[in-house]
């Protein structure tokens, strides 16, 4: 009997559903521009890319280890991808402290019942000045959940972290924010036809009202404290000052015959 995780009913089954829409092709399409852009300079032996296969999220990288970690095995066709692959939850990654150089989290927060946890043992396996890069749905945009909208235009299951949020987390754990875009400002469309005739609103989007994206990608630094040595708390004495010397007149006398 296999072991493996029935997947079939898991939230993320639902995402990968979605990724095959319309709209999810479009969502793709962005998304693996932005991510090609954040990792591509990214240097270091050991990246990782933690769910959502369907994304290549490494692909640009060029560390000599790219592997993919998640709560089940990537298909088949896509296992080319990386260099090995590891079945484990993302809340707790069985990897040693401090042993990446880049993660990679795509949508990987929304579906994780403790995403700060997610966000701690990704900030125990990086390194000092690691790359962490992560990609979301935006609550506040026309994708998101909008009063009005007959049935959610997103997968039911997802549960989307604002960036406000995010980036507060981020910084709680010492981590330093260096990039962020915002994509998918086209309205919450169901088909490639409409979906393409919107495609104007992108470079309006970014202009106009750009933390109104659909999409966000954002990229953050591992800081950690450096240490400084601290000197004994005692000083040198100082000498005490030399007391003047008077210098007396001379007699005009010399040291000579006398005088006769």
């Amino acid at each position: 009997m296999s072991m493996l995780p029935d997947v079939q009913n898991a939230p993320i089954v639902e995402l990968a559903e979605w990724l095959e829409t319309a709209p999810g092709r479009y969502a793709l399409e962005w998304e693996q521009a932005r991510l090609d852009d954040a990792v591509s300079d990214v240097f270091g032996f050991h990246a990782m890319q933690a769910g959502l296969p369907q994304l290549d999220a490494l692909r640009a990288n060029r560390m000599p280890f790219k592997g993919y970690v998640g709560p089940a095995r990537p298909a088949v066709p896509l296992r080319s991808r990386w260099n090995a692959f590891v079945q484990a939850e993302l809340d707790a990654l069985p990897f040693e402290t401090q042993s990446l150089d880049l993660l990679v989290l795509p949508h990987t927060l929304e579906y994780s019942a403790d995403p700060h946890r997610v966000l701690r043992e990704a900030e125990r396996v990086l390194i000092p000045e690691g790359r962490l890069v992560i990609t979301g749905f935006n609550p506040w945009s026309l994708w998101g959940r909008l009063p009005g909208q007959s049935r959610p235009f997103l997968p039911g299951s997802v549960q989307p972290l604002s960036p406000v949020r995010l980036k507060d987390w981020l910084k709680l754990l010492s981590f330093e924010v260096d990039q962020g875009r915002f994509g998918a400002y086209v309205p919450a469309c169901r088909t490639e036809k409409w979906l393409r005739r919107y495609a104007f609103m992108e470079r309006a989007g970014a202009r106009w009202w750009p933390v109104c994206g659909g999409l966000y990608v954002v990229a953050a630094i591992k800081r950690t404290a450096t240490l400084r040595l601290i000197g004994p708390s005692w000083k040198k004495a100082k000498a005490p000052p030399r007391a003047a010397v008077v210098a007396a007149p001379r007699t005009g006398l010399h040291h000579g015959r006398d005088a006769a």
